[in-house]
């Protein structure tokens, strides 16, 4: 009977997911890094649970969906918690139409469609790279296993790796995912719960091995692995809002305008929430004033469970919380001879950079400076005897000479790069297993033979280097810090600096960087126009994702 493998399997999946909470945990970092996913997502299930088993042995699947759909509701705690209730009660409402003694493909399809239609109904402004992404594309790989008739043990074998592909996709679909090294932590929670519920029901006991591991049954976990390396998010500025505020509401009247009221709590906060029907709901809101919406929600009912948590400081504690572990990490790890640190603006240069050697990526560029302290924290995580600071910007120069100053324990040097760009350069010359003085000698020779070129927009008014006058929207190219190319179109600029710095000096090798704010068709244009203006240059072109230069170029 479904009802059985429902009340059966729950408990196990549900248990995985405790037993995982503080993983998950330090995954969190959307929408704020308050390190509580795990936990809230456990708290909830654990409701169910509780609600499952004091069901009589002989309940049916919609005594089962409604012990689901109000156990989720009473115990939802937080964003992903409430989130997570509503997949559950979408799924578990789909179940109760299935016909037979047991699902079939076309029952599991129709009840991941049904979880998908209610969690994106309760949610005004879904996020892709999170949880309901992992929904989403879990229910779209089980509509493909029914169209290719595939068996249920088939699709549920299927709906697992699914789920742990989609999790290892989400740093591609929200940037903050990939700049603090984590896969979404919503998502893999949800993953897990998938895993160890189709584990219980093919009779693996519910058991999941360590996420950063590859498991039998698919290299999806693998992925993930590949994706996460946690980073410390001490530059974390807080929400705009502080106050993680929620609890349950019972209106006095049923003629209670749930829209209205979910307009009002967007209007005190974000990350609102208000799900059940009339008279029980759940509410969350992300506020800094919860006095406020508490006091406008007795206006219209009784509430209760009332839970507020400051954000800031669960922030404060999930870093301290991941310091840790990579201190208790870094004392069994053998220290390396020689480290590298570089300054990245974009996801793209982080992935170049670290590819080329770099241990650890600042996040940083022209608006957002890191640090000494980033710096210097950034020089003692790679638990190397010497250490080599890429600046890439001019403006972090002097932050990276004073870490390097205030360093304890290490030899560390600067190297001057101006660029990202320069930075690439340098450390394909540079020695891993070499002196440092000599590494310091080689990148710099390295770095003085590239050539920059930028592109962005002007914010004000101002003039070339020739005195052409620049005007607020004006796009610019820009040449050692000179401004030499005006225009209105990003590919022309790009083109026309380019052809002026080839007749400067000729070289062999373009670099290129997309920005964020150029997209691939653009990117792609530009490609070509570069390539019709200079067929004699060889092109290596990537995805920067730098933010405000949809260009960056060098020519060598």
């Amino acid at each position: 009977m479904i009802a059985n493998v429902v009340r059966n399997c729950f408990p196990v999946a549900a248990k995985v997911v405790a037993d995982k909470a503080d993983e998950i945990n330090k995954l969190n970092v959307f929408p704020v890094p308050d390190g509580d996913t795990g936990t809230n997502m456990s708290l909830t299930l654990g409701t169910v649970v509780s609600e499952i088993e004091a069901l009589p042995k002989d309940a049916s699947m919609a005594d089962i969906s409604k012990a689901i759909t109000h156990g989720s509701l009473m115990g939802a705690r937080g964003n992903s918690g409430v989130i997570t209730s509503q997949i559950l009660r979408g799924v578990a409402e789909g179940l109760v139409n299935a016909k037979g003694a047991q699902a079939t493909t076309a029952d599991i399809a129709a009840a991941l469609r049904n979880g998908v239609k209610v969690a994106f109904k309760a949610v005004r402004k879904p996020v892709e790279g999170t949880i309901l992404t992992v929904l989403k594309d879990v229910s779209a790989k089980a509509d493909q296993m029914e169209k290719s008739k595939a068996t249920p043990q088939e699709t549920l074998d299927a709906i697992v790796v699914e789920a742990y592909e989609s999790v290892a996709r989400t740093p591609d679909l929200l940037p903050v995912l990939k700049e603090n090294g984590v896969v979404d932590s919503g998502a893999f929670g949800l993953a897990t719960f998938i895993e160890a519920f189709v584990n219980a029901y093919e009779g693996k006991a519910g058991e999941v091995s360590d996420f950063k591991t590859t498991v039998d049954s698919s290299d999806a976990k693998a992925q993930v692995a590949n994706v996460v390396d946690i980073e410390i998010n001490d530059d974390w500025e807080g929400s705009q809002y502080r106050y993680c505020t929620e609890f349950l509401f019972h209106a006095d009247s049923p003629d209670f305008d749930e829209d209205a009221n979910i307009k009002y709590l967007s209007s005190m906060g974000d990350c609102e929430l208000l799900v059940g029907s009339n008279p029980d709901y759940k509410i969350h809101v992300h506020t800094n004033r919860p006095d406020r919406v508490l006091r406008h929600m007795l206006h219209r009912g009784q509430i209760y469970n009332v839970f507020v948590h400051n954000m800031d400081l669960e922030a404060q504690e999930r870093t301290e919380s991941i310091r840790e572990d990579k201190q208790a990490a870094k004392s069994t790890e053998p220290r390396k001879h020689m480290g590298f640190v570089a300054v990245a603006a974009g996801s793209g240069q982080a992935d170049i950079l670290k590819s080329l050697g770099v241990d650890v990526v600042v996040f940083g560029g022209q608006t957002m400076n890191p640090s000494t302290a980033d710096i210097l924290g950034a020089i003692e995580q790679c638990n190397a005897d010497n250490v080599i600071v890429l600046p890439d910007n001019g403006n972090i120069r002097m932050a990276s000479e004073a870490a390097v100053s205030a360093v304890e324990g290490v030899n560390a040097a600067v190297v001057p790069t101006k660029s990202v760009l320069q930075a690439f350069a340098a450390m394909f010359v540079a020695d891993p297993d070499g002196d440092l003085d000599a590494n310091v000698e080689d990148m710099n020779d390295a770095i003085a033979e590239v050539r920059d070129g930028e592109v962005t927009t002007a914010v004000r008014d101002s003039q070339a280097a020739d005195g052409t006058p620049i005007h607020d929207g004006d796009v610019m190219g820009i040449e050692g810090g000179a401004i030499e190319v005006v225009g209105n179109d990003v590919q022309k600029v790009t083109v026309d600096l380019i052809n002026r710095m080839q007749e400067e000096e000729e070289g062999d090798t373009l670099t290129i960087l997309a920005g964020e704010d150029l997209d691939d068709d653009a990117f792609q244009n530009l490609l070509d126009a570069i390539e019709e203006a200079q067929p004699d240059l060889e092109i290596d072109s990537h995805r920067g994702e730098q933010p405000l230069y949809p260009v960056v170029f060098s020519i060598e």
